[in-house]
């Protein structure tokens, strides 16, 4: 039970340790969050006006002109509007994928590596099942048939497609947390099922699920913005950055008009390097725990 109580600190104590020695990790957490927090207060200011209105007299209107800092579309909309909202509901919906996502799959494992038997092992072959099935296009055509879609319908159909493997990914260091001392300990001392999974076990595997969350985060913007590039994620009245780079599909656009979508791809392509950068400071602080028990 004092092992587990003493987890949390000591993993502060290696994360502030690790960013400490890790400059580039530092860096890019920081700008990771600024770059958020611009985003997502920027949103709070821009009027839904400036991305929904279409005036066909500004259209394809070059960045700094008529004060439209990126630009416009084939619309007439600012592509600096378009691309705040933008970033804000890919993010958001990554955000809220990924928390749904670690909750199922987590509970899961550790509820599967606890207990055993019969209940792992038919429950781990319906995982295993769901692993192999094809998840975009069922997502695909999930989104064609759905009444009344918007972006909450967006994130069950990505959270209920997607847990299947951190459910794995829990289950098999359930397994080994279960067979350590404490663990044994506990169940001699007749401490309840609950309270070794979630007080005992749970936060010997915070690391594990801190990596985890990291990698997912940046997979799920990855995952919504391909959605919505193919015309299959967002309605289409909602902005996404998948929705600005499918301008890239029109060669003339692609071009001669690139202010349209490279902000997008910057946006997109600052995201994923800065969230692996993080990730990597944080698999190194998991391994070190892992190697020390």
């Amino acid at each position: 039970m004092e092992q587990a109580k003493k987890t949390a600190p000591t993993l502060r104590n290696a994360l502030r340790r690790e960013f400490q020695q890790d400059q580039v990790a530092q860096f890019a957490i920081i700008l990771l969050l600024l770059l958020t927090v611009a985003i997502f207060v920027g949103a709070l200011f821009v009027p839904k006006t400036a991305y929904t209105d279409v005036n066909i007299m500004n259209q394809y209107l070059p960045p700094m002109t008529d004060g439209h800092i990126f630009g416009t579309d084939n619309g007439g909309k600012d592509i600096f509007s378009l691309l705040v909202v933008a970033a804000r509901n890919s993010l958001t919906i990554a955000f809220f994928v990924t928390v749904l996502i670690l909750a199922l799959g987590t509970i899961g494992g550790l509820v599967t590596g606890y207990f055993g038997g019969v209940f792992d092992l038919v429950f781990m072959r319906f995982i295993d099942f769901m692993t192999i099935l094809p998840v975009m296009m069922i997502i695909i055509v999930l989104v064609t048939v759905i009444p009344h879609y918007n972006m909450w319908s967006l994130i069950i159909i990505m959270t209920l497609l997607g847990w299947f493997n951190t459910v794995r990914l829990i289950r098999a260091r359930t397994l080994v947390e279960v067979n350590r001392d404490y663990v044994r300990a506990s169940k001699t001392s007749g401490t309840s099922n609950l309270k070794i999974i979630f007080r005992e076990i749970f936060p010997n595997l915070s690391s594990l699920i801190i990596v985890e969350a990291t990698l997912m985060f940046a997979g799920n913007i990855g995952l919504e913005t391909s959605l919505s590039f193919l015309g299959f994620g967002l309605p289409a009245n909602t902005p996404s950055l998948g929705t600005l780079i499918n301008y890239a599909t029109d060669p003339e656009t692609m071009t001669g008009k690139p202010w349209v979508w490279i902000p997008a791809a910057v946006v997109i392509l600052l995201y994923t390097v800065l969230i692996m950068m993080i990730g990597q400071a944080l698999r190194r602080v998991a391994d070190q725990r892992q190697s020390l028990g």
